[in-house]
């Protein structure tokens, strides 16, 4: 095998966690050529679970969640410059404004951006409704959820439920709608998911199951007056927040050769790959913008969407653009958490892959749960509410089928 020759010089494209993790390690592995950090956003890199928790709840103004950054970076920041088009084989990212940035490696780490289009003529922030990914986003968000106001989630999932509590806690009335007939459904299983409910439920938020909005109605003054559901229920709002999930953002690679409609597909080292398989050349790929195959899904290429996974998958992109073949395969056993209503829901592995659940405890006066998922009879993930110690023997039983 010859040696590998790292880059001169490398370019993260986005100013994200993954982002920040993968020029963070490259300068911990030691390289030293000349390392740029492009952000669409203004912002510095920010943590953004934080955003549909503390920041909306907080009593006075939040501060930013800003991601620590490391002595020694030395970076160049373009920050508010998003990058729109990519040429592989000349090894050039342009930015908005016409600059031209040549690499000798580059990391793809854009994240993604939150889906929105529920039905034609949807109102916007301005008339009342939101949607919830960027610090931006929270801080519009923030000033919305005022006690007393009439609040409106459409979507059930994580950032559904977490804003949804959210605004319970800051005293609105709220209604959360989940397309499934039960929360978080199609994530965790309907197990789970009626144990969420459950909790939704005792806080006070009117839950409206199996269904979705089909058109939001405004007033004389163009803001927000309420929803008419599929089923033909009408609701009264004066705040909605659409909590539908998100798409990867990769829009900017549009004509690059890269098909990342659903994220940019790589290898068991994060490099990018083209349709035909073959890598792109000095190319790695990371966090929300990348679907990475997953050893418990049989090598399933995956997007995941969640923190742990940026934050792995960034290191993990730096150390393969400095090693090529020597890198290690990218194993990590997957994990995430939630928090809402005084409670903290926590999962490893590939929850939403098992074909059988097991309920080993569900104490509902305790707010207590630890479920187990197989498929074909094989562990693929477990999920605990208020049990998180039970979830590091699972860990290591799925860490080692990854590692074998």
């Amino acid at each position: 095998m010859s040696a590998v020759v790292p880059p001169r010089d490398v370019v993260v494209v986005g100013a994200s966690l993954a982002g920040l993790r993968a020029a963070t390690a490259l300068r911990e592995a030691g390289f030293t050529g000349r390392l740029t950090i492009v952000g669409a956003e203004r912002h510095a890199p920010y943590d953004r679970p934080p955003l549909s928790k503390q920041f909306l709840t907080a009593a006075e103004a939040p501060a930013d969640p800003l991601l620590p950054l490391p002595d020694g970076l030395r970076a160049r920041w373009l920050l508010g410059r998003a990058a729109v088009r990519l040429d592989p084989y000349r090894r050039i990212v342009t930015l908005a404004d016409g600059t031209r940035l040549p690499y000798g490696g580059l990391v793809i780490a854009t994240g993604a951006a939150a889906r929105s289009g529920v039905v034609d003529d949807e109102p916007g922030p301005d008339q009342g409704v939101f949607t919830l990914r960027g610090r931006d986003d929270a801080m519009a968000l923030r000033a919305a959820l005022t006690p007393g106001r009439r609040l409106l989630v459409v979507g059930a999932g994580f950032l559904g439920g977490e804003v949804a509590a959210a605004g319970r806690a800051l005293g609105l009335d709220v209604t959360l709608v989940a397309a499934g007939a039960v929360p978080l459904e199609r994530a965790v299983g309907r197990e789970v998911g009626a144990f969420v409910g459950m909790l939704h439920r005792e806080a006070g938020i009117d839950l409206r199951t199996g269904t979705t909005v089909a058109a939001f109605g405004t007033g004389a003054d163009g803001g927000l007056k309420g929803a008419r559901l599929a089923d033909g229920r009408l609701l009264a709002a004066d705040v909605a927040v659409l909590a539908l999930g998100a798409a990867p953002a990769t829009g900017w690679l549009a004509g690059s050769g890269i098909e990342a409609v659903d994220g940019v597909p790589t290898d068991s080292r994060l490099r990018a790959l083209f349709p035909d398989g073959t890598t792109v050349p000095g190319v790695v790929a990371a966090g929300d913008a990348a679907r990475v195959p997953q050893p418990l899904a049989g090598g399933a290429a995956t997007a995941l969407g969640h923190w742990a996974a940026a934050a792995e998958q960034g290191a993990a992109a730096a150390r393969t653009l400095l090693l090529g073949e020597g890198a290690p395969v990218f194993a990590e056993v997957p994990s995430f958490w939630s928090d809402f209503h005084g409670v903290r829901l926590r999962s490893v592995g590939l929850p939403a892959l098992g074909d059988l659940v097991k309920v080993h405890e569900c104490d509902r006066d305790a707010r207590r749960l630890e479920v187990s998922y197989h498929l074909d009879g094989r562990l693929v993930g477990a999920l605990t509410i208020g049990r998180t110690s039970r979830l590091a023997a699972y860990r290591r039983a799925l860490a080692e089928r990854t590692s074998g």
